[in-house]
């Protein structure tokens, strides 16, 4: 599997898999497990993020979905299954769109653009106040 970019994530390799199909009659259950170490950025804050993800998948798959053409289990050019392509597809619904370094980070100041715990803007109602000002002034000019 190449390294692969999803929602600004990169995934590191080697990723590794562990893949198991089980015949049982006429179904075939597989079983896809697979760890990647995923890097990116805080989409908050911008701090680089380092998390490892997990994905496992299970399906039943009966022998006649294999020759059905609308079967979305992705095949290969012999028509066997790409397990490749199937760890891909499973990684871009499963891993987070959006990264993180904590459920509760700050992010940025949106005036200085610094980190909230390294911000000393004034509190935004301290801004407040001026503005009032001005604009009781601008009243008293108007009337």
């Amino acid at each position: 599997m190449s390294a692969k970019d999803f929602a600004g994530a990169r995934i590191e390799q080697p990723v590794t898999a562990r893949f198991e199909a089980v015949p049982d009659g006429e179904e075939i259950r597989m079983t896809l497990r697979a760890n990647a170490l995923v890097h990116g950025e805080c989409a908050r804050c911008l701090d680089p993020v380092e998390r490892e993800e997990t994905v496992q998948a299970e399906w039943t798959v009966r022998e006649r979905d294999l020759d059905d053409p609308d079967f979305d289990l992705p095949l290969n050019e012999k028509g066997h299954l790409d397990v490749d392509e199937w760890l891909c597809q499973e990684f871009m619904f499963q891993i987070p769109t959006v990264l993180l370094c904590s459920a509760d980070c700050p992010g940025l100041c949106p005036r200085c653009g610094k980190k909230m715990a390294e911000c000393t803007c004034p509190p935004a109602e301290a801004e407040a106040e001026p503005a009032d000002a001005r604009l009781a002034i601008l009243k008293s000019l108007l009337n």
